[in-house]
């Protein structure tokens, strides 16, 4: 069994949940972890950032319809995806009559995951099925945002989806972090996070990631950050990479692995 299975959520989009995880699944295949990552979203972000051909013959949306084995296409050393197309935009409606539908994915992932050291779900931008499916197969739920406006009822939202959750198909679920992205160390960027230390303590992270042009250039490239910072600075880095760097390390101090 994996050590974590990880769902990285947020039902409003641009907040750089595809980026966390490209980018936490990069630096922890780096450290020698094996590494899974799962696009559940039908816009195949993730897909396209990471595998030079996107067309693949099977994706997410074939082993959730058919509910057949996960289609696994090796990135690079110590790191995989399951690959999204266009298709997931209509799994709902084919999977809503479908019994036990909420556990789909976590009989899949059940699978595989003792092949892997770490598996990070990237979620569509919505609280939908797929979302669900999501929470009842991980362990748990890292929530990217940014400081640009007030989250407090998008939070919310997402806990109370957790914790219907947790009630009814996943009581182990929990919330592992928030993660402040995009950050400029605006004013109205330090009023939101003093407002969300404030509400939810040591739950968000130390390490903030900072807005970095190289974050955006990195997909365009289908590299990870860390593989495109090395090709194109001088010293190897941004501040994309260091700063999933140091968030990676926070994570693995927060789950009591380092």
């Amino acid at each position: 069994m994996a050590k974590r299975i990880t769902a990285i959520s947020n039902h409003k989009g641009g907040v750089g949940k595809t980026t966390t995880a490209a980018s936490m699944g990069a630096a922890l295949a780096s450290m020698g972890y094996k590494v899974l990552l799962v696009d559940l979203d039908a816009q195949a972000n993730l897909t396209s950032s990471l595998l030079q051909n996107e067309e693949q013959e099977r994706t997410t949306y074939n082993a959730l319809k058919e509910q057949t084995s996960l289609p696994i296409v090796e990135v690079k050393e110590n790191l995989w995806l399951t690959p999204s197309s266009l298709d997931l935009a209509g799994i709902e409606l084919e999977l809503s009559g479908a019994v036990s539908r909420e556990y789909i994915l976590k009989d899949l992932l059940e699978e595989v995951s003792p092949n892997y050291d770490f598996i990070f779900l990237d979620c569509p931008p919505s609280l939908s099925l797929l979302a669900v499916n999501a929470f009842v197969a991980s362990t748990d739920v890292i929530i990217p945002l940014t400081a640009e406006a007030l989250p407090s009822n998008g939070l919310t939202m997402i806990q109370n989806v957790m914790n219907a959750t947790r009630k009814r198909l996943n009581p182990t679920l929990t919330l592992s972090g928030i993660i402040i992205t995009r950050w400029e160390g605006s004013n109205l960027n330090k009023m939101i996070e003093e407002a969300l230390r404030d509400n939810f303590g040591d739950v968000v992270y130390s390490t903030k990631i900072r807005k970095n042009v190289a974050l955006a250039e990195a997909p365009l490239a289908k590299q990870d950050i860390f593989a495109y910072s090395k090709e194109n600075s001088r010293r190897g880095e941004s501040n994309g990479s260091k700063d999933y760097q140091a968030l990676t390390e926070e994570y693995l101090q927060k789950i009591g692995i380092k």
